[in-house]
């Protein structure tokens, strides 16, 4: 089994000329994917905080807006694939959505996929005036947008370069979990090994029910030591079978250090 690497860059806390060389640069040194983040405000993640499964606001931090940075990403690179870690479906109407992916896709030439979530960070909302809702109502939301954006590929004109991979990132055992049984192509966990673990325990219980084989979704999730130092690439490679690896660096310098890291650790297991 074959692990692909990837890297995310929120796009905060810095200046776009520099974002822009950082991709550049994560592509040259073998990168597999970049990805970005869907947020209106700047962020500060604390070890505690990441640990506790918080985000804290820094609503006084440098900020772009998702999809134009992943059009911005598109045209910029040339080999990578592209996407958000995720949109938040509440942002944006779930037939334009479809539209902006598929003409993402073909700015990229076929490299695009549409990473979707319910959305968490309730200041986003209220600071465009977006309803917030509950956990639950953004997740039914998300169940109900996703046959639309994949009946809206269907009818654009053109359509999509290829079938766009759907990415979710949800853990919610009651409902998010069941749309990645349903409808995912890769599914993003996060947090300590046994919580991955666990997660990825119910989610074969979920594809059962579906149908669907648990191989068949393609599992992501984030290596950041600085943050979750319990996380080991060996153990979510060789023991729980994931296939795609996640760096992270921030603004304002985005430093690929974490990443080179990764790529390292790949090239040493050719030689295990």
């Amino acid at each position: 089994m074959s692990v692909t690497i990837g890297l995310q860059l929120p796009p905060q806390h810095g200046e776009m000329a520099r974002m822009r060389e950082a991709w550049l640069e994560a592509e040259a040194l073998g990168v597999d994917r970049i990805w970005t983040a869907d947020h209106f405000l700047a962020q500060q993640v604390s070890q505690k905080d990441y640990a506790a499964g918080q985000i804290v606001t820094a609503k006084g931090g440098k900020n772009f807006e998702a999809t134009t940075v992943l059009a911005a990403m598109a045209a910029t690179t040339q080999r990578v694939e592209i996407g958000s870690m995720v949109l938040a479906v509440g942002f944006r109407n779930p037939n334009l959505v479809a539209d902006m992916a598929r003409t993402i896709d073909h700015i990229s030439g076929g490299r695009f996929i549409l990473g979707l979530g319910a959305g968490y960070l309730k200041e986003d909302y209220e600071e465009y005036g977006y309803p917030y809702g509950t956990q639950k109502s953004r997740l039914l939301d998300l169940a109900a947008a996703i046959p639309v954006i994949k009946s809206r590929f269907q009818k654009l004109n053109p359509k999509p370069l290829r079938k766009i991979p759907l990415l979710v990132a949800s853990m919610g055992g009651q409902i998010g979990m069941r749309i990645v049984a349903e409808h995912a192509d890769l599914w993003n966990v996060l947090g300590t090994t046994e919580k991955v673990r666990e997660k990825c325990e119910l989610l074969r219980q979920y594809c059962t029910e579906f149908g669907r084989r648990f191989e068949d979704i393609e599992t992501t999730t984030f290596c950041i030591p600085q943050l979750n130092p319990d996380v080991d690439p060996d153990v979510l490679y060789g023991e729980l079978g994931f296939r795609h690896i996640i760096a992270f660096a921030e603004g304002p310098d985005w430093d690929l250090g974490p990443l080179k890291e990764l790529l390292a650790w790949r090239k040493g297991l050719a030689v295990r």
